[in-house]
């Protein structure tokens, strides 16, 4: 849909979201759904003409028009009127469950919007900017999205809870990135709570983790999270680390203790935490820096300064050397960050070594197959 990806859209905090109920009910109290549940011809005009023993109150006289929202044009209204808002789906409007009317409402602004390109921009807009903008398409009122935030202040609009749950939804479409929703990942297992958690500040983080933690004895909750450490992204590792470490207390830090003697991730533990009592492989120094580069890729840093942090204050001779142990490691995201040193490194001799460690690298997975 949008110009959007993983690349140019960092991964977003967590956001507040009433629940699926209220949802639903801000859904039926939009002038859109009042239109689409009570159209012309129906109701009170029925009604009327039932009562006076005539038809003439139930259609409309010549030269009259179809009523209307705003942004919605009665092409666009009769288009929903044979597709998404059909019989069956203004039933489910009507008198379905919450997510029944969230599903209705999805499939009415994708028939809406569509792959308008404005649309979503100015919606991911007014996400990003959780601030008040200008003049906004006059559909995302009419659909309940956007509203204005002060009265007195005409063309100040800000995306309403509805508006804010239908952004995660189209930024979920155009960019896969599911933004977490505070409070979501109570009965989920650990990696997803990892997965989860990439974004949160520290409070944040806090908060979902004594909601999680409800119910769950603590060092089992612990050994869950330690084993999902081996199969979680890099930055959920970081993550991961970093609960066990300061948040779990001792079942925590006896979980790393444990894991500090597993291969490859029992380096990562140790450069995370500080711990030098191993000496790690040269193949292990390598899924470390891959590792650690990864997560700050992942999170969606600027290019730049992942590259800066990278060489860890290391003259361009020693980071040359560094990167050289990249072709020994099998980190899946090796090749990625080798690609990032070749594309934006300043220094030559270093981006020369990370071309040639990517040849090596392929050159010996090929041999592993």
């Amino acid at each position: 849909m949008g110009t959007y990806d993983d690349d140019t859209l960092p991964l977003q905090p967590p956001i507040r979201l009433p629940s699926r109920a209220d949802l639903a009910a801000a859904v039926r109290a939009t002038p859109l759904a009042a239109l689409l549940l009570n159209p012309p011809g129906s109701g009170l005009r029925e009604e009327a003409a039932q009562a006076s023993g005539s038809q003439e109150a139930a259609v409309p006289g010549p030269g009259t028009r179809e009523e209307a929202v705003p942004g919605v044009g009665a092409d666009a209204l009769a288009g929903l009127r044979d597709g998404p808002a059909g019989p069956d789906a203004i039933g489910a409007l009507r008198d379905g469950t919450a997510d029944d009317v969230l599903r209705v409402w999805t499939d009415v602004r994708r028939h809406l919007f569509g792959r308008d390109q404005a649309v979503f921009l100015q919606v991911v807009r007014l996400f990003l900017g959780r601030e008040p903008v200008g003049d906004v398409p006059a559909a995302l009122s009419s659909l309940g999205l956007a509203r204005q935030r002060d009265e007195g202040s005409p063309g100040s609009y800000a995306l309403t809870p509805l508006g804010l749950w239908t952004a995660r939804e189209m930024i979920a479409e155009a960019t896969g990135q599911e933004i977490p929703v505070m409070g979501s990942f109570a009965g989920r297992d650990a990696a997803a709570l990892l997965h989860g958690l990439r974004s949160y500040r520290e409070a944040e983080r806090i908060e979902e983790l004594t909601g999680w933690l409800v119910g769950r004895d603590r060092a089992k909750a612990a050994e869950e999270i330690g084993a999902a450490l081996a199969e979680v992204s890099p930055l959920a590792r970081a993550i991961g680390v970093e609960l066990l470490a300061l948040d779990l207390g001792d079942d925590g830090r006896l979980v790393l203790d444990r894991l500090l003697g597993v291969r490859k991730l029992g380096a990562v533990v140790a450069a995370r935490m500080g711990r030098d009592e191993q000496r790690p492989s040269p193949e292990e120094i390598a899924w470390v820096f891959v590792d650690m580069a990864a997560a700050l890729l992942e999170f969606g840093g600027e290019t730049d300064e992942v590259i800066q942090s990278m060489a860890m204050g290391m003259e361009p001779e020693q980071q040359a050397s560094t990167i050289a142990l990249l072709a020994l490691g099998d980190h899946p995201w090796s090749e990625r960050v080798l690609h990032v040193i070749i594309e934006r490194h300043p220094d030559e001799q270093v981006a020369a070594a990370a071309r040639k460690a990517l040849r090596r690298l392929r050159s010996l997975a090929s041999l592993r197959e």
